[in-house]
């Protein structure tokens, strides 16, 4: 099953894959610049990384969408088990976000432009007033109205367990007075591990859990703490057991 998984992936998955990127980042620039920002800056990458995980037939099993409430911003925290992260909260989650993520992520042809025309945040950490700018692109966004996406642990795991949290995201949510969303992420990494096979996928159902959101309690150090410490644990108690306890990243 493994050969012809890989087969399939070779000569179906992987060329249907490359055009649909190619047209998302298309249609997510073109729409961006002639249109509503909001709406092409989601809906066309939403239908991508679904398109993306339905190919290589990977179920996908959404809990706890209920919790969430219409029109309402929300800073989602999740863990980050590896790269089909992205595809399983961008096209399950079913909310319009903008991205936190990886200043490298704007080299990558056509997908960084797009994300550059969609306003997702690239989190730039040469220098003092550069992570400001971040964090002012990110405070304006929250202020619009939209919610944002934020992997705490800034990098991949390498073992699917989960390592440091830093504060940046609970600092924002603070500030504007906004519910914090736990998500976990279970079998990404499963489905492609940093320390495994460099090119290919591996079959594994994906699970997406949405927690209920935590409600700011008071402002300042002592709420950030708590937002970042109830979020770590809420999303652990998520796990299945052999990736329970924190393992050490020695990217982070």
């Amino acid at each position: 099953m493994t050969l012809l998984y890989r087969l399939y992936q070779l000569f179906i998955a992987a060329p249907l894959i490359l055009a649909d990127t190619i047209l998302t980042a298309i249609a997510t620039i073109a729409g961006c610049t002639i249109g509503n920002g909001h709406f092409w800056g989601y809906y066309p990458g939403r239908l991508w990384s679904q398109f993306i995980v339905r190919i290589l037939l990977l179920p996908v099993k959404v809990e706890g969408r209920e919790h969430l409430e219409k029109g309402k911003s929300y800073v989602f925290v999740s863990n980050h088990q590896g790269a089909f992260d992205i595809f399983l909260i961008y096209g399950f989650l079913g909310r319009n976000f903008k991205w936190m993520m990886k200043q490298s992520l704007r080299q990558m042809p056509l997908v960084g432009k797009a994300c550059e025309a969609a306003h997702h945040i690239f989190v730039d950490k040469r220098g003092a007033s550069r992570i400001k700018h971040t964090y002012d692109q990110a405070r304006e966004t929250l202020s619009d109205g939209m919610s944002l996406v934020v992997f705490p642990e800034g990098s991949r795991s390498f073992s699917g367990h989960m390592g440091t949290f830093r504060r940046g995201a609970f600092m924002l949510a603070d500030e504007l007075q906004l519910p914090v969303v736990p998500l976990t992420i279970d079998g990404s990494i499963n489905v492609k591990p940093r320390t495994r096979d460099l090119y290919w996928v591996f079959w594994h159902p994906l699970r997406l859990t949405i927690h209920a959101p935590l409600q700011p309690s008071g402002k300042g150090a002592e709420n950030i703490q708590r937002l970042m410490q109830t979020s770590y644990d809420v999303i652990m108690s998520a796990l299945p057991d052999d990736l329970q306890g924190f393992e050490e990243n020695p990217d982070q």
